[in-house]
Order: structure tokens, then sequence, then C-alpha cells
């Protein structure tokens, strides 16, 4: 059989994903340098895993903070990021603390979380994209992180 006139290619744009592994995550964690705090909160659900990481290696207390602005495919769900449980309470004598997400891409989600704790000062830290502290500044793809299932 053989085709004539015009063909419509389609394609799908991709993003280029890049792989980091657990060890290298560990190993930049045990050589960081961070000023001094008290307590480490972690925006759930993507600053947990770094956050609990960071927490066993500064020896702080973990809290977490239920803030959610993107869904599983990374696209915003809201238009701002909302409290999806409880407001924080810290124990008394927490002055500073590190407040950890995975990815900060606006600043949105770590800048709603510092307005929900505003008598503490704030050294925000993520793996990659916009903080004080940034563990991959070198990357700009999206990530496989080793702790997400993948989609098949």
């Amino acid at each position: 059989m053989q085709a004539t006139g015009f063909f419509l290619v389609t394609s799908k744009i991709t993003k280029t994903l890049t792989d980091i592994a657990f060890s290298e995550i560990s190993e930049r964690i045990r050589n960081i340098n961070l000023p001094t705090f008290d307590a480490v909160v972690a925006i759930a659900r993507g600053g947990i895993v770094p956050g609990a990481l960071l927490a066993f290696r500064f020896q702080k207390e973990l809290f977490s903070l239920q803030l959610n602005y993107r869904d599983d495919d990374n696209k915003p769900r809201f238009e701002s990021p909302r409290l999806m449980g409880n407001e924080l309470s810290l124990p008394e004598g927490i002055k500073t603390i590190l407040l950890v997400d995975d990815v900060s891409v606006s600043g949105k989600t770590l800048d709603a979380a510092k307005t929900l704790l505003p008598t503490y000062s704030i050294i925000t830290f993520v793996l990659k994209g916009k903080g004080d502290f940034s563990l991959f500044p070198e990357v700009k793809d999206c990530v496989n992180w080793p702790w997400k299932e993948r989609k098949q």
C-alpha cells in the first residue's frame, strides 16, 4: 500500500528528567555547612524525605507543615499554596527553623510557609531551585527523586 498526500506529524514535547542517586543526596547532605538552626520544618509531601535526612544529620527535631500547591505532575492545582492540615505549633525555645522542600520553582510555597511562621527566623533549603540553600543548584531539569514512584 502506498500513501499519497500530506502527512500531519505531531510530536509530544517531553521534559528531560535527571536521575539523582540517593547516595549523591546523602553525600551532599553529609558535607553541607548550614547556619545554626533549632528545628527542621519540612513542607509535606516533597520536603519530608530531605527534611528527615537533614534533621538526622544535624540532630534536630523534625516537624511537618501540610502545604500544597502542585499536583503529582508538577502542575499548579490552586492559585496559591494551601494549608491542607493544621497550623504548626512549635515548642517554646525554637527561634530559627530550617524550612525544607524538595523543589522551589516560583518560591510561592516557601513564601506561604513563611507567612504561617511569622515569629521565627527562617532559613530555606531546597534540593533544587530557589532557596537560601540549594543542594543541586546546577540541576535545571526535572528530577526523578529516588524515593518517588516512577510512572510507567
